[in-house]
């Protein structure tokens, strides 16, 4: 469905509700151009507005299925940007994904988007109370959203860090837990995050470089900062995926090192519980003549061994650090 469809003019929004075609035609005029925003339209609502800007029927079809990678292609004088939104759900720990495809020409600029991590309201009201950056062109309004998609980056990626230092103290506490679960959802998460933000270096390079016509000279340089953030994000996502990595390779030792821990008190129980054991199968089987037996006092003394060679015993693990 089509959101919203506008028209401004030197950077000022026109009142005036228009359909795609009369939308195409008001761009035409100097000083002017639209932005028509979607959301998960499907083929018979953008056709219209594929026709009326001309715009290339593979970027199209891209546009409708979504599913992308980050990446920017060009199409004659069209301008296709493909955009990975993110949110974190820090209950489910998860990420939540969306698209903004963005068809970016001299007077149009179209947006499509898919899911609900980000939304482009606000980004819409901001820029028209900047009516100065606005008047730079279409170029603006992809700056704007470029720079909430990647701002909305980082408290997403700050919940993941949050848990992850979570996970890392449990690994390290005294308590006998195995969050290796945890820990590989975790770098799961941390893994497709990576592969949605990554890709848009490339892209952002370019847009920075003035590699892209449809760009006011004045707004490339409000790329730079995106850039920057960019690669700030990226580099934090990287040293999570390493430290979770270490996290999880820590986790499996000390579980090795409990298990350990386990068969040695249960070698020492076992030892000691064999002393007693063996006495009392000696002393059971059917003989006339053995030690002690018509003796009184052969009973408690055959006791007292066996509970002072069981004392030994202990004593000797406990010293030894198996119980």
């Amino acid at each position: 469905m089509i959101v919203d469809c506008a028209i401004y003019d030197q950077g000022e929004r026109r009142e005036e509700k228009l359909e795609p075609r009369q939308a195409y035609h008001a761009s035409r005029e100097p000083g002017a151009f639209v932005w028509i925003g979607l959301h998960e339209p499907t083929e018979e609502e953008f056709d219209s507005i594929q026709r009326e800007f001309e715009l290339h029927e593979l970027a199209v079809e891209d546009a409708i299925n979504a599913h992308q990678r980050p990446k920017l292609e060009t199409y004659g004088d069209t301008v296709f940007l493909v955009l990975k939104t993110a949110r974190y759900i820090d209950p489910k720990e998860i990420v939540q994904f969306g698209e903004i495809l963005v068809f970016l020409g001299e007077d149009f600029i179209v947006t499509v988007r898919h899911g609900e991590a980000t939304s482009l309201k606000g980004v819409r009201e901001e820029l028209e109370r900047r009516p100065e950056l606005l008047g730079h062109g279409p170029g603006a309004v992809l700056h704007a959203i470029v720079d909430r998609v990647v701002d909305d980056y980082a408290p997403a990626v700050s919940g993941l860090e949050e848990d992850i230092e979570e996970v890392e103290s449990s690994v390290f506490s005294s308590e006998r837990t195995n969050p290796a679960e945890r820990i590989y959802r975790l770098k799961r998460e941390t893994h497709e995050f990576h592969r949605a933000a990554s890709p848009l270096l490339e892209p952002m390079d370019l847009l920075t470089g003035g590699r892209v016509g449809q760009i006011h000279p004045e707004v490339e340089t409000y790329f730079q900062d995106v850039n920057d953030h960019l690669a700030r994000v990226n580099d934090r996502l990287e040293a999570m995926g390493d430290s979770l990595t270490s996290i999880l390779q820590a986790n499996l030792a000390q579980v090795t090192v409990q298990q350990n821990d386990d068969v040695r008190r249960i070698s020492a129980i076992v030892a000691i519980i064999a002393v007693p054991t063996m006495i009392a199968g000696i002393y059971g089987m059917n003989f006339e003549h053995m030690p002690e037996l018509k003796s009184t006092l052969g009973y408690p003394l055959v006791l007292a061994l066996m509970l002072v060679l069981c004392l030994a015993l202990y004593r000797y693990f406990r010293r030894a650090g198996w119980l």
